[in-house]
C-alpha cells in the first residue's frame, strides 16, 4: 500500500468501520506511528496488537471496499475542507492528551486553535435566562482571548457561538456529523459566519449522520479540547452532562451555572455543584480557577535560550507593549494605575492583562493589584 500518502493513510484509518479511536492510537504506536505502516503489516503482526482480531484485519485489508478515498477527496477539494492529523501543528494540543484523541479531524475555516479554549453547552429545549447567560460567557471569554468551543446545536450551543462572534472573537463547532451536514439547519447561517471567523471540525467523514454514539463521541472531543467545561442548562439526563462526564475523567475544570430549583433545565446543573463542579456566576470564576491551577501545575523545563523573559515580551501587539510598560522595575501596579497610564478602556485592558498573563509575563496577586514574574 505505498502508493498512499502519510496523509491519505490517516483519512482512510479514520473512516473505516469497527475500528474505534483507541484501537487507531494502539496500531499506530506499535507500527511506529506512521499510518501506512498499517496497511503493509500482515494479519500476524496486527493480530498482537490489543483489541485487534479477524473482523479489523480483514477491515484494513480490503480497505477499498469500505471507503472510497478518490471521492472523499473530491468532496474535500469542493467544500474546502482540510483533514487535520494529530501530528500536525493545528490540531487541537490539549486533546493529544486525552485516552482516545481522534487520529485526525475534518476542519473547515482557518483558525488553528492556538489561543486556550474554554467550552460552553447546555440544553437544546432552553429559557432566554440561559440563553442570556451563555451569550455574555461567550462574549467575556472571546474579549480575553479565549476560543469557544460548543456544538452547534439548538439552544446555548447556538447562543455561546453567537456570543463569541458578536464581539469578533473566534469560536469553534465540534459536530457529531459529517462536516457537510449543517445540523440543525436553521444554524447554516451561524455555520457560515463560524466557518469565517473560526473553525468547524468533525472526526466523521462526509455524509456520516449522526445518531447517539456520534454525538457521545463529539461530546468527548468538545470537554478534549477545552481547558474548562462551562454547563449553562441542562436537565440530569441530558447531552451536556455526557460532555461534563468527559471532563471530569480528562481532568477539565468543570462550571455549572445555577437556576431556578423549580425548573427541570436546571437539575443538571445543581447536580453537577452537589457533584463538586465550580458554581459559576460569572467569567472571573473560570480566570480564579485558571490562574489558580496554573500555579500548582508544574513548569514546563526552559529551553537554554537567552533572554527568556525579554525573548517572550518582544512578541507582544502594540496594546500588550504599552500595558506591560507599566511594570517597568518590578512595580506591583493596580488595573486602576494601569488604565490611567494607557488610557485604554476597560474591556480592551481586562483582556490585555489577561493576554500577559497567558504568556506568564505577568501575575495576578492576592489583593487584585499585578506584578511582572
Amino acid at each position: 500500500m505505498n502508493e498512499l500518502s502519510e496523509q491519505q493513510a490517516f483519512l482512510v484509518l479514520n473512516a473505516l468501520p469497527n475500528i474505534g479511536p483507541i484501537t487507531l492510537n494502539r496500531l499506530l504506536a506499535e507500527l511506529g506511528g506512521d499510518p501506512r505502516e498499517v496497511f503493509i503489516a500482515g494479519a500476524g503482526r496486527l493480530g498482537q496488537v490489543k483489541g485487534v482480531g479477524p473482523v479489523i484485519c480483514a477491515t484494513l485489508a480490503n480497505w477499498r471496499e469500505h471507503f472510497d478515498l478518490a471521492r472523499e477527496e473530491e468532496r474535500m477539494a469542493q467544500a474546502c475542507t482540510t483533514f487535520v492529523t494529530s501530528r500536525d501543528a493545528g490540531y487541537p494540543k490539549l486533546l493529544r492528551e486525552i485516552n482516545d484523541p481522534p487520529i485526525g479531524l475534518y476542519r473547515k475555516g482557518g483558525y488553528d486553535f492556538s489561543q486556550p479554549c474554554i467550552a460552553i453547552v447546555g440544553s437544546r429545549r432552553t429559557t432566554l435566562y440561559g440563553q442570556s447567560v451563555a451569550k455574555k460567557l461567550a462574549a467575556d471569554l472571546a474579549r480575553m482571548g479565549f476560543c469557544v468551543v460548543s456544538g452547534l446545536a439548538r439552544g446555548i450551543d447556538t447562543a455561546a457561538h453567537e456570543g463569541a462572534l458578536s464581539v469578533g472573537g473566534k469560536t469553534a463547532a465540534v459536530l457529531g456529523n459529517g462536516i457537510d451536514i449543517v445540523y440543525p439547519p436553521e444554524n447554516l447561517a451561524l455555520y457560515r459566519q463560524i466557518e469565517e471567523q473560526g473553525a468547524i471540525v468533525s472526526e466523521f467523514p462526509f455524509t456520516r449522520r449522526a445518531d447517539k454514539q456520534s454525538f457521545a463521541m463529539r461530546n468527548r472531543i468538545i470537554a478534549g479540547m477545552s481547558d474548562a467545561v462551562v454547563v449553562v442548562e441542562s436537565d440530569v439526563g441530558g447531552g451536556s452532562m455526557i460532555t461534563a462526564r468527559f471532563a471530569g475523567e480528562q481532568g477539565r475544570l468543570i462550571f455549572a451555572v445555577p437556576g431556578r430549583i423549580d425548573q427541570a433545565s436546571s437539575a443538571g446543573c445543581h447536580q453537577l455543584i452537589r457533584d463538586g463542579a465550580t458554581l459559576l456566576t460569572g467569567v472571573d470564576d473560570i480566570l480564579s480557577e485558571l490562574s489558580y491551577l496554573d500555579g500548582l501545575r508544574p513548569s514546563p523545563i526552559p529551553e537554554k535560550t537567552t533572554g527568556g523573559t525579554a525573548l517572550a515580551a518582544s512578541n507582544l501587539t502594540a496594546e500588550e507593549q504599552k500595558v506591560y510598560a507599566c511594570f517597568a522595575g518590578g512595580a506591583m501596579v493596580s488595573i486602576d494605575t494601569v488604565s490611567g497610564q494607557t488610557g485604554l478602556p476597560a474591556s480592551q485592558l481586562s483582556a490585555t492583562l489577561m493576554m500577559l498573563e497567558l504568556k506568564r509575563l505577568i501575575a495576578k496577586r492576592a489583593d487584585g493589584t499585578f506584578e511582572a514574574r
